[in-house]
């Protein structure tokens, strides 16, 4: 069964527009051929989600949230895009939240449980894999699917780098505290923007390339990538006990670092103003990609339309709570300015205090926590590799993409091409760019994502207001709504340059599309 949602008369618009209906969705899912292992619950699904929210951003990118980015000179390229909107002036640079980042994460908290509810009602609906692109080509048609298809592959790739990188740093802070000392062309990116400083400020790199490689981000990746070939089941095993040992870690920095919170660090409390938070909530909102995580899972779960719900919202209450609490503490016990362009801000945090208090009981602390960080990146990357994985295999079962990517391992019954596409996509390029480089293209693919998953929820109540929900979003449209305007608001505070190269992404993939996937969509008869 075919919906053609919008004109019938122009046939490329036919195809262009034609969307699956939500039984054919199902029962394509359920061919023996394609079908994948049912094997989740909801508290699995709930450690897969907070092994992705998180593992990444209060770890590694809660540091750039709150300190920003700083060049030379002022640029047009490197202003977030409502800054200029409004005030027509260009910046050196994004500025940072400061200590106001835990407003930042009360505005973020908010979009996160208006969208989460979006996505828990649809994915109660549409229980497939592939997530924001399954419920668009359920309700806008093939092309806007592609799209963000497309955008995904985006979002979860450069998650999933910056994620990497950051994996790295720590490794460094571990080996550091075991006073061991790697070749440091092996340990650090290809190409760092800001130079690299040790950790008294002696200048190691110059701004530029430089001979290396990042050896332990792109062994991680690799790593995991066999993990999730060999099933998910094993995976989600695997990511549980990550899960418990990583907030572990995260409750233990926040109780013991808080006897040396400093309060006149948070003063001033808004050092960039509004600008400063909404753009520290730019950069921290791509860390609740575990939503679409989870939802990405959702032909895997064992009773989908009871877990999804229970797994996205506690992975929201839970996440939440714990970002609030190292924010405020992280900016309680070091100036802001100084987590800039760190990739590793809790733990070398932890090492500042430990020297200027001489603290043996820190030095155990930062370990202890160094530990239960690594551990957080290594559930990040592998949520987020399940995630890329299976968008690449729903793309290929509607026929967008090569039959190849859809191919199921006849033992482990898991899309393994698919998988291994995805760590080498991941891998080579976090072993050669930084954090910075690549953590910002994430965020505007995660808005975007949650816009269209939105406006997703509108359509069906709109279209087919009888089918069963497992959950429904209350008070009608209103939370929708606010979704959709929340994250474009967030979306207008990355920079420029974010935008253009986000358009240049959607640009190629729209001549993927045009040259190759509408000719092998099942819809092509439509033409």
């Amino acid at each position: 069964m075919v919906l053609e949602c919008g004109m019938r008369r122009i046939p490329l618009l036919r195809q262009l527009l034609a969307c699956k209906s939500i039984d054919k969705l199902i029962s394509d899912s359920e061919e023996p051929e394609h079908a994948l292992k049912k094997s989740l619950g909801p508290w699995s699904l709930t450690a897969l989600g907070i092994g992705a929210v998180i593992g990444s951003g209060i770890f590694t990118v809660i540091g750039t949230a709150m300190a920003g980015q700083k060049f030379d000179h002022p640029s047009l390229e490197n202003t977030p895009l409502l800054h200029y909107l409004i005030l027509h002036t260009a910046l050196a640079g994004r500025p940072g939240a400061g200590p106001a980042l835990a407003l930042s994460l009360v505005l973020v908290a908010f979009v996160c449980a208006f969208t989460g509810l979006c996505y828990a009602e649809i994915s109660s609906m549409i229980p497939i894999a592939g997530s924001a692109y399954t419920y668009t080509y359920a309700t806008m048609g093939e092309l806007v699917a592609w799209i963000i298809g497309w955008d995904l592959i985006l979002e979860y790739a450069f998650s999933n780098m910056s994620v990497s990188v950051g994996f790295a740093a720590h490794i460094v802070d571990l080996l550091d505290w075991f006073n061991i000392h790697l070749p440091l062309m092996w340990i650090s990116p290809a190409y760092l923007p800001t130079g690299l400083q040790d950790f008294a400020g002696n200048n190691l790199y110059d701004p530029g390339w430089h001979f290396g490689f990042n050896i332990p981000a792109f062994l991680i990746v690799m790593l995991l990538t066999v993990i999730l070939v060999r099933g998910i089941r094993e995976s989600a095993r695997t990511n549980n006990v990550l899960v418990l040992v990583k907030m572990a870690a995260i409750l233990v920095f926040i109780f013991a670092a808080a006897s040396f919170v400093k309060p006149h660090y948070w003063h001033p409390f808004m050092p960039n103003g509004w600008s400063g938070v909404l753009t520290g909530g730019s950069i921290i909102f791509f860390t609740y990609i575990g939503f679409d995580s989870v939802s990405t899972a959702a032909e895997e779960c064992r009773n989908p339309q009871r877990d999804m719900p229970i797994g996205i919202l506690a992975t929201l209450l839970a996440c939440t709570i714990l970002y609030g609490g190292v924010a405020i503490v992280l900016s309680g016990i070091v100036p802001w300015q100084s987590v800039m362009g760190d990739a590793a801000p809790v733990v070398n945090a932890l090492k500042k205090l430990s020297i200027v208090h001489a603290s043996t009981e820190l030095h155990w602390v930062r370990l202890f926590v160094l530990v239960g960080a690594l551990m957080g990146m290594i559930s990040s990357i592998l949520v987020f590799q399940l995630g890329q994985a299976r968008i690449w295999f729903a793309m290929s079962r509607d026929g967008l993409l090569p039959s190849i990517f859809s191919r199921i391992h006849t033992q482990f019954r898991t899309p393994a091409f698919a998988t291994w596409v995805a760590g080498f996509v991941v891998g080579i390029p976090a072993g050669l760019l930084d954090i910075g480089t690549v953590s910002n293209l994430s965020n505007i693919g995660t808005l975007f994502a949650f816009v269209l998953v939105s406006i997703a929820v509108i359509i069906l109540r709109y279209r087919e207001p009888d089918r069963h929900r497992g959950f429904r979003t209350p008070f009608g449209p209103v939370f929708p709504v606010l979704s959709i305007f929340f994250c474009i608001i967030l979306m207008m505070g990355l920079e420029i340059l974010t935008w253009m190269a986000f358009f240049a992404w959607l640009v190629a993939g729209l001549l993927i599309y045009f040259l190759y996937s509408r000719h092998r969509s099942e819809f092509a008869h439509l033409k």
